[in-house]
């Protein structure tokens, strides 16, 4: 009986590759231009992942296509191919009564800096990031906040199953 695993499985593992219909397992970390991180699996759990599914944005799936397991890559991504550039029209004011009636939140104070999700007409919900505010209302940044910034993706696949 052989002690070994099976030669044919050991080949397959080390040279599977990331395909555009891949499920894997990484790490991965969204960097900003300062060097801070937005999100950073290095630092908790790695993800897991259906690629083409809608769970990742097509330009960081872009990047792991073709990586093997436990290649490492770092890569910065252009505002225009990532978050979009940012749309001062997405900064609006929201009446008191609005935000009190739309937004989706437990305590009754608002601050600045809140991300304040909110209750669409049409079922959708968005969210937007409370600039100033006084006794009339506020005023609300819906760009992602990443928006207009180039992106840093670094990913390490771990595991392609």
């Amino acid at each position: 009986m052989y002690s070994t695993p099976c030669p044919s499985y050991n080949i397959l593992m080390m040279t599977a590759t990331v395909q555009s219909d891949s499920y894997l397992t990484l790490n991965y970390r969204l960097g900003l231009p300062n060097g801070e991180s937005f999100v950073n699996t290095f630092l908790d759990r790695p993800a897991t992942l259906l690629l083409g599914s809608g769970q990742f944005a097509p330009c960081f799936e872009n990047v792991l296509i073709g990586l093997q397991v436990g290649e490492h890559k770092t890569t910065v991504i252009a505002p225009e191919a990532s978050f979009g550039m940012r749309n001062e029209e997405l900064v609006q004011w929201v009446s008191l009564a609005a935000l009190q009636k739309n937004a989706k939140v437990d305590a009754p104070e608002f601050m600045v800096g809140d991300v304040v999700e909110f209750n669409a007409p049409n079922g959708a919900q968005y969210a937007g990031v409370l600039q100033s505010i006084d006794a009339k209302g506020g005023w609300f940044d819906f760009n992602h906040p990443l928006a207009g910034k180039p992106v840093t993706f670094e990913a390490q696949i771990i595991a392609i199953l």
